[in-house]
């Protein structure tokens, strides 16, 4: 199967007023990324309040987002939920209307402690889905799943015939680094914090990742690999400072699904607010967000459109 190389989005979802889901800024959202070196969308994931939408409603978000991207841009549908036969018609869906691939995270209820029954959680998914590159997205913070993942690796491997590799979005680079060589490197570790891309390169020889920074810090994160494949160390430190110091602005303000959505909002493009129970910011933390990131100069740095 194909590996990627260069940075896949997580895109937000935009919602109107009302809290529905709003279609209408997809195609302009899409161009956006792809100007700014992104080379796809991993949708309906923890960025976009996957869990928070109907079945209905990201199979919709799933058709619009396929139906506006360039063609060499990648759509990867997440269809991680509770209810595994929910994420076997999704999975199924993708497939029918030409997504790239699909990925799940375990779910957050029941919590799964044992690597059996998430091969078994993943392995439904992959069948209902045969054709599509399948990746597990590795995030325990989210969901208590905090099982290794080279064992993962060695149980799929020879069971799961389009099991991809994993979006691992988790501090450990030695385990990010062991799951990279397992098998000579057989299956795709993409990379998924932003705050530590650089080291991943540097360490693991990686050569894809899946963001939510990437939403509007995109421009310099693709920066950083550009200067590492170039050879200017220097240059890739920079950019991997200047992103950690993004970071340190939205952590005050309730992450990047929160702040980072209304990040989008402050460089043109309103997607609304996030969904109950998410805790949505104030008109003053957004007035005080804007001038934290004025102060380190994300404005002359960020995404264009």
């Amino acid at each position: 199967m194909e590996k990627i190389k260069g940075l896949i989005d997580a895109p937000f979802t935009p919602f109107d007023k009302n809290g529905d889901v709003n279609f209408e800024p997809i195609p302009q959202y899409a161009a956006m990324l792809h100007k700014n070196g992104l080379k796809g969308v991993f949708i309906n994931g923890s960025s976009g309040e996957g869990y928070m939408l109907t079945t209905d409603e990201r199979m919709k978000l799933a058709e619009k987002w396929i139906a506006s991207v360039p063609a060499d841009f990648k759509v990867i549908v997440h269809v991680g939920s509770c209810c595994l036969r929910e994420s076997v018609k999704l999975a199924a869906h993708a497939a029918e209307i030409g997504a790239w691939a699909v990925g799940s995270m375990a779910p957050p209820f029941p919590k799964i402690g044992r690597i059996e029954e998430l091969v078994e959680y993943c392995e439904a998914i992959c069948h209902a889905a045969p054709a599509l590159p399948f990746y597990y997205y590795h995030i325990p913070a989210f969901n208590g799943a905090y099982l290794p993942m080279v064992e993962l690796l060695k149980a799929v491997d020879g069971r799961i015939d389009n099991f991809a590799g994993i979006k691992y979005t988790f501090e450990s680079l030695y385990e990010y680094n062991q799951c990279r060589l397992y098998a000579n490197g057989k299956y795709d570790m993409l990379h998924g914090q932003d705050e530590t891309l650089l080291p991943s390169l540097a360490q693991g020889g990686a050569e894809g990742g899946i963001g939510g920074t990437t939403n509007y810090n995109g421009r310099e994160l693709v920066g950083i690999l550009d200067a590492w494949h170039r050879g200017d160390l220097e240059t890739a430190r920079e950019k991997q400072n200047f992103a950690q110091a993004v970071i340190n602005v939205i952590c005050n303000y309730h992450g990047n699904i929160v702040a980072g959505k209304r990040i989008m909002k402050l460089i043109g493009l309103d997607l609304g607010k996030n969904r109950v129970p998410f805790r949505n910011m104030t008109d003053a933390e957004e007035a005080s967000m804007k001038r934290e990131l004025e102060q380190i100069g994300f404005f002359e740095r960020c995404n264009r459109f």
